[in-house]
């Protein structure tokens, strides 16, 4: 140990743990390559596709369901529903769920701002960003589908589908700005939750992360319901857009993909450049001298 320790950088002595006495030596791992056509033909990659479909349909089901229900329920009896923040429960919690149940496997995204931001970070190669994304979109038409089958066309369509629309009286600014901020939040919340310099300090981090990130979906959602009905998950807006077709959700839809990717490439260079310092360069790799 003390002979490894000999060889660290000035980076690496500062991202030393003492832990039970003992030192205990961190690097940052080393940067994804933009492209690697070796894990195309793993299957751990298609495995990990399959995940990211199946979590998004579950989300977008979960939380479409409770949207297009509450406002059934309120319809034929006031303050019935489950009111906003019912709906925002509906949304965290599934993601803290959905995100506990597939970290292992993908890496829990569930959302392309998501894998966006880890994709600038160098955390996941541009074919399974990309593969994630497609698998995402798709999952949330399918999730949205299964909405309007279970409530049926004319309820569906009646109650607005759960789609993503900017509300009276707000600025297509001010919907930007409230998309963009609370992207931020969440993405914030993943790279704070998954930092590997972090965990190797806080052991429990790991075990709390599904519920920090699903807890960072609910206050975005407390926050931005009235502006936008909260999208910060394009895969989440894009679904509802497609099988609710509406001529107002398309206008609107550029900012639920505008200021989500805009949010998380904001909130992964203020974590991997400002509070990580150039995080995103340094590996177990090139600390080494």
């Amino acid at each position: 140990m003390a002979a490894a320790q000999g060889k660290l950088s000035p980076e690496a002595i500062d991202n030393e743990v003492i832990s039970n006495g003992s030192a205990k030596d961190y690097l940052d791992p080393p940067p994804a390559p933009l492209v690697d056509a070796g894990e195309l033909g793993k299957w751990s990659l298609y495995r990990a596709i399959i995940a990211e479909f199946t979590a998004t349909l579950l989300f977008v089901y979960v939380a479409v369901a409770t949207v297009v229900g509450h406002k059934r329920q309120t319809d034929a009896q006031a303050c019935s529903g489950t009111g906003v923040l019912g709906i925002a429960w509906a949304f965290g919690g599934t993601i803290a769920v959905l995100v506990y149940c597939t970290a292992g496997i993908s890496g829990g995204h569930i959302n392309p701002a998501v894998t966006f931001g880890l994709l600038l970070a160098r955390k996941v190669t541009l074919p399974r960003a990309f593969l994630y994304i497609v698998a995402q979109c798709v999952g949330a038409i399918c999730g949205a589908a299964l909405v309007r089958a279970v409530h049926g066309g004319h309820h569906y369509a009646l109650y607005g589908g759960g789609a993503n629309e900017l509300a009276p009286g707000y600025s297509r600014t001010a919907g930007l700005i409230a998309e963009i901020a609370g992207t931020f939040v969440l993405v914030y919340t993943v790279f704070s939750a998954t930092d590997p310099k972090r965990i190797a300090r806080d052991p429990h981090v790991p075990v709390l992360a599904p519920l920090l990130i699903g807890f960072a979906v609910l206050m975005a959602h407390l926050a931005t319901i009235p502006v936008t009905g909260t999208g910060i998950n394009p895969a989440r807006s894009f679904g509802a857009a497609v099988v609710y077709n509406n001529k107002k959700a398309w206008d609107d839809q550029w900012i639920f993909w505008v200021g989500p990717f805009l949010g998380a490439a904001v909130a992964m260079v203020y974590h991997q450049y400002i509070l990580r310092n150039g995080a995103i360069f340094r590996s177990n790799y090139d600390a080494a001298v």
